[in-house]
């Protein structure tokens, strides 16, 4: 058998399925907000484990929307004191250190508030693209534990692209917190908890406030979600079933016969049926993960770093619209605030050198540390979907002179 063997898609019966049990349809209720939510929660807490690996804080480690550990961080005398880092700048000895401090009451009062914003922000994302894809593409829809033919490329970065662009809408007042949040507000007893800082300041700063800078978010959060997710889906569906085709359609019959399995007595194919080695979908989906991880932080690294610049001039505009209502005057506030950002980018850029090295410095150490993290919670988000999807027939590519079974 050669390599360009046509590959067509088939479907063998399930033996272990009566006639008289009611089988579970394509179009069984979709699951996808509880696959959203377990998976942005599952991501959040793979985060923080692999952020003491790696000694750093969970803030470089995996951005957050809101960091909830800031003012456990300002409140810790060795973290204040800028020493040398010993195990008690670790994350969870900063945390017992704050809890020590302030009570129990610190947690839900201090970290709760942004864990449960960012667990949300995470879950929008995730259902959003789900649902997008499925109504993209129709085997998507099913629920299914494999969805044949799996969706191209094209598809998985329109509904990464969507899922990205609503994300970008709910995030934008947790945004607003994020960069106006002053941990000496809450030291001097200006805010008590998160959640009364959340209220105040977005009463404050209304509606022109939340959305100031959501232009650079909308972008970074819509064409990063849509490079996410198109490298995911391609690299753990298109690949590997790209890499069985070629790699079994190679073989010599004498070695598919050898690795073939007991077929069925009614199965009057006298092809043999070869079913992939069990590690080489789980190697797929961990280069999936990590092949996305890198590939979004191409969009999502520059792009921050302009952010950071940008969020800057916010406090100013706040200021300045306070005392000017006027809608005019505020559009023309914030239109003329992006071109001091780009004239001030463009500065920094020409100091070290170009812009790629202003915009991709620190790029590798940044994706070293976030790769791990965004793999895992890809991985979960993942095997959460198929936990929740319906059984449905196995998947048989055939071949010249063997059949892959993909179940």
């Amino acid at each position: 058998m050669t390599t360009g063997s046509s590959v067509l898609a088939g479907v063998s019966p399930r033996s272990d399925r009566s006639n008289d049990a009611s089988p579970e349809t394509p179009h069984a209720p979709n699951k996808a907000p509880a696959t959203g939510v377990q998976a942005a929660g599952m991501r959040a807490v793979a985060a923080r484990m692999v952020a003491f690996y790696f000694r750093a804080p969970v803030k470089a480690f995996f951005r957050g929307r809101i960091d909830y550990m800031g003012y456990a961080r300002a409140i810790n005398p060795h973290i204040v004191a800028e020493a040398k880092w010993s195990w008690r700048m670790t994350t969870p000895a900063v945390l017992a250190h704050a809890i020590q401090t302030e009570g129990w009451g610190f947690i839900p009062k201090q970290v709760l508030p942004p864990l449960m914003a960012n667990t949300c922000i995470g879950a929008v994302l995730y259902t959003a693209y789900l649902h997008s894809l499925s109504a993209l593409h129709e085997p998507s829809s099913h629920q299914t534990k494999r969805v044949y033919p799996p969706p191209p490329p094209s598809v998985t970065f329109t509904a990464g692209f969507i899922g990205g662009s609503i994300q970008s809408v709910v995030a934008a007042p947790f945004d607003a917190l994020q960069t106006r949040f002053r941990t000496a507000d809450i030291l001097e007893g200006k805010h008590k908890t998160m959640w009364h800082y959340a209220g105040d300041k977005l009463r404050s700063i209304g509606m022109q406030g939340i959305f100031a800078g959501w232009t650079l978010s909308f972008v970074k959060d819509a064409f990063g979600a849509a490079v996410f997710f198109g490298t995911f889906e391609t690299v753990k569906s298109q690949a590997y079933l790209a890499f069985v085709s070629r790699y079994y359609g190679s073989r010599t019959r004498d070695t598919l016969l050898e690795q073939s399995i007991p077929r069925l007595q009614q199965d009057h194919d006298d092809r043999p049926v070869i079913r992939p080695h069990y590690m080489l979908e789980p190697i797929f989906l961990l280069l999936a993960g990590v092949s996305a991880s890198i590939t979004s932080q191409l969009i999502r690294h520059p792009l921050t770093e302009i952010q950071d610049v940008h969020y800057r001039r916010l406090e100013a505009l706040d200021f300045q619209a306070h005392y000017d209502h006027k809608p005019s005057h505020i559009v023309r506030r914030y239109y003329h605030a992006y071109e001091e950002t780009f004239a001030q980018c463009k500065a920094l850029a020409k100091r070290v050198g170009g812009w790629r090295n202003y915009l991709y410095r620190d790029f590798f150490m940044s994706t070293i540390k976030q790769v791990p993290s965004t793999a895992a919670g890809l991985i979960v988000f993942e095997i959460v979907r198929r936990k929740y999807s319906f059984e449905n027939d196995e998947v048989m590519i055939q071949h010249e002179d063997a059949r892959i079974l993909l179940t």
